[in-house]
């Protein structure tokens, strides 16, 4: 069901106008259903006509560069101008998790820059002479480089995506204390490349839209109980907002939740409004990538839809989605 929703929301996102759509990877969470964002891209982008559809992002680190650069050559190659190659440097997943995925303890984020070189030099055909996979050509992507973005929710990858000028997509929505430091540093780093001559920078949001405050707070309460479980060692499907108005916060719950989904913007349509507004003006963002997380599609759907009616903030809004319920 979360599958066909996704498509169903992404057709629905091509006739509102967003620009683009993405999905994450994540592994061993019982809450989401995107764990191989190839085959989920191939089945957006077959479903829609507009839309750019990429990947929020690919977990470099739990997969073979040249693997990645062959799926990211086809499906440009099936969909040309429509791919977006979003590259991670973290795992998705807890540390056995990881394991399972990788087959080897020693791979991890610090092999992260000589990755993401291979990755680039399998898509440009361009390891040089006595390179060891200088006979290795990844066929499929000669010809087919998706745009490829750096994601980020620290300094790190900010700074790689300046100094190779490449365009930048900071996590505001669960590392929101470190966006402004992030932005500031990608922009300070930012060198002029073949593929960009000023930064880019894109901000991800969590935003929630009801006709009614009262009923935005009530549908974010979903929000709310699963990360308050994420952050304490509890993941699980998502729950209902019933469920979520009847469970008891203590002290402390309340600390956690408050940390997790304070950076949310969340209420009636003037409300988020003035809240993306003043997110645009903090950050200097030139795009948003939207993610909403709420029990019933329906009720996504329109959360969505009332956004792409806010005239003012349309020509910069993305949609993303993790294939959630």
């Amino acid at each position: 069901m979360a599958l066909r929703n996704s498509v169903d929301l992404a057709r629905h996102a091509d006739a509102w106008g967003y620009r683009r759509i993405w999905v994450a990877e994540h592994h061993n969470m019982p809450g989401v259903a995107s764990a191989v964002p190839a085959i989920l891209i191939a089945h957006l982008a077959e479903a829609t006509k507009r839309l750019r559809v990429g990947s929020g992002g690919v977990m470099l680190p739990n997969h073979a560069p040249l693997a990645i650069a062959e799926q990211f050559g086809m499906l440009e190659s099936l969909h040309p101008g429509r791919i977006d190659l979003g590259i991670g440097r973290a795992p998705g997943t807890d540390r056995i998790t990881a394991s399972a995925l990788r087959r080897s303890a020693q791979a991890g984020a610090d092999d992260f820059p000589q990755q993401f070189a291979e990755l680039r030099a399998f898509f440009e055909d361009s390891f040089p002479d006595g390179h060891p996979y200088q006979q290795v050509h990844a066929t499929v992507a000669r010809g087919a480089t998706p745009a490829i973005w750096l994601l980020g929710s620290s300094g790190y990858s900010a700074q790689v995506a300046g100094i190779l000028g490449l365009p930048f997509a900071f996590a505001h929505h669960f590392s929101a204390e470190n966006t402004l430091p992030a932005l500031e540093l990608y922009r300070k780093c930012f060198e002029p490349s073949d593929v960009l001559d000023e930064p880019y920078a894109m901000v991800g949001v969590a935003v929630l839209v009801a006709d009614t405050e009262e009923e935005a707070r009530f549908q974010h309460g979903s929000s709310r109980l699963s990360m308050l479980r994420l952050r304490t060692g509890r993941p699980g499907p998502l729950p209902s907002p019933q469920e979520a108005a009847e469970y008891q916060l203590t002290p402390r719950d309340k600390l956690v939740v408050g940390s997790a989904t304070g950076s949310h913007v969340v209420g009636n349509p003037e409300q988020v409004t003035a809240g993306l507004d003043d997110l645009l003006e903090r950050t200097g963002a030139d795009e948003l990538i939207v993610t909403t997380t709420m029990y019933r599609h329906e009720d996504r759907l329109h959360s969505f839809e009332l956004l792409a009616g806010l005239a003012d903030l349309k020509a910069g809004l993305t949609e993303a989605t993790t294939a959630g319920p």
